[in-house]
């Protein structure tokens, strides 16, 4: 569930700043003339990527599809140009408004592309539906490339049905204009929000939109889950200690939050300079940004008795079914994906242009990062991936119903846990 997936998943409609452009572009056809211009932007270099552009065998042509917000579509052309300069293959690209209606009434129909970029929480639902297929045999990258993380939610059943380039997930931003340093624990947190909070002033102490995504930190830091299909139950909201990690959240965290928990209104506070604290994703950073917000980026503070365990999200190029019978075309896209997922030149270009987080352990973490971008990658690592088993598709709703109803007042944690997860389980039926 990367910054698309939250969006839209989540019921969100962002709409400030750079963040606009996260909602839905629009699509621009079937395939799109990559720029001309290769030097810059996406592309990096090829003595930094995979040396695997070249194949034996006739060239071909592969069809990307993605949905990227507007700001980041020319580094995209700028890295299939520089592919194609260089590789006897060739790959063309199309922008999607909605990507997951496209994918599912196109690959079916044998219309699809041989390969698409999204977050990795579509894996378990689109491998069982058999739009993408498995390639691990076929690959000249090796998954001990990539974090631990980042392999693991590129597989399902045993395949390997795409190849990871980055990750996202929210972490700790803060004002340096109203603080002094960044909270170590929640309680130093606390306190610094308790003197910042003064909505009668338009002054908050926090910007958090209120979601399932946004709060998976808290309410797995206690030992809760939302879904794990080995445990028993699989179904963990409403688990003593899921209830325990949204308890955490609205007596430590909600008191110091503007009344609107929705994205926009949590995330204009912090972006407009009326907040100390946000919690948010990587993809804020341009609306910071642009709003000329003077802020820093750290991990996640811990909570006395716990560990902040925020759901992470993988962006991978999947293997689509039209990969599956092989040939010319299924190769440029793997060459291409192979190539492009392993370039640190490119990876570290994405990671100062756009805030993105690389997932080749030889960048993660890294000094060469920036400090920004940095402390995102160490929250990544505070976290796990999210679920790609397809029962998880049904949680979401039911528990946003739920963290509404606890945020408004208007149920108490444990009675609202237990009526979502009473609606997951028949949803599941």
């Amino acid at each position: 569930m990367d910054r698309r997936t939250v969006l839209k998943n989540l019921g969100i409609a962002g709409t400030i700043g750079g963040l606009a452009g996260c909602v839905g572009v629009q699509e621009q056809g079937s395939t799109e003339e990559p720029s001309s211009d290769g030097g810059s932007g996406d592309g990096g270099s090829e003595s930094s990527g995979s040396e695997t552009t070249e194949s034996s065998g006739p060239a071909g042509e592969a069809k990307l599809w993605y949905s990227l917000p507007d700001s980041e579509i020319q580094a995209r052309k700028n890295a299939m140009q520089q592919f194609n300069d260089q590789s006897k293959h060739a790959v063309t690209g199309a922008d999607i408004a909605d990507l997951e209606k496209k994918t599912t009434s196109a690959i079916p129909a044998g219309q699809g592309p041989q390969s698409f970029e999204w977050a990795h929480d579509w894996v378990g639902d689109y491998y069982q539906r058999n739009f993408v297929v498995g390639r691990g045999d076929s690959l000249s990258v090796s998954l001990d490339t990539f974090t631990d993380a980042a392999a693991e939610a590129v597989q399902f059943d045993g395949e390997t049905v795409g190849l990871p380039h980055s990750a996202e997930t929210v972490s700790l931003v803060y004002n340096k204009d109203k603080v002094d340093s960044a909270p170590e624990t929640v309680a130093d947190m606390v306190s610094v929000m308790e003197e910042q909070h003064d909505p009668s002033n338009n002054s908050y102490g926090l910007s958090y939109p209120f979601n399932s995504y946004f709060v998976s930190a808290w309410l797995q830091a206690f030992g809760g889950y939302y879904f794990d299909s080995e445990k028993d139950p699989q179904l963990g909201i409403d688990q003593s200690s899921t209830v325990e990690g949204l308890q955490f959240i609205l007596d430590n965290f909600v008191p110091y939050v503007p009344k609107d928990p929705s994205y926009e209104a949590q995330a204009a506070a912090f972006a407009e300079g009326n907040a100390a604290f946000a919690f948010n994703g990587p993809w804020y950073l341009a609306t910071l940004n642009e709003k000329g917000v003077n802020y820093g980026v750290t991990t996640l503070p811990k909570p006395e008795g716990g560990e902040p365990t925020p759901y992470t999200g993988i962006t991978m190029w999947y293997f689509s079914k039209a990969m599956k019978e092989g040939g010319a075309d299924a190769m440029a896209a793997q060459k291409f994906i192979e190539w492009y997922v392993t370039n640190e030149d490119r990876a570290l270009m994405a990671a100062e242009e756009q805030g993105t987080i690389p997932v080749l352990k030889s960048l993660a973490g890294s000094e060469d990062l920036p400090p920004r971008v940095r402390a995102f990658s160490e929250a990544v690592a505070q976290g796990r991936p999210m679920p790609t088993h397809p029962k998880m598709n049904k949680v979401w709703g039911p528990l946003d119903d739920a963290l509404i109803k606890s945020f408004n007042g208007d149920a108490k944690p444990k009675k609202a846990l237990e009526q979502a997860a009473a609606t997951v389980r028949k949803n599941w039926e």
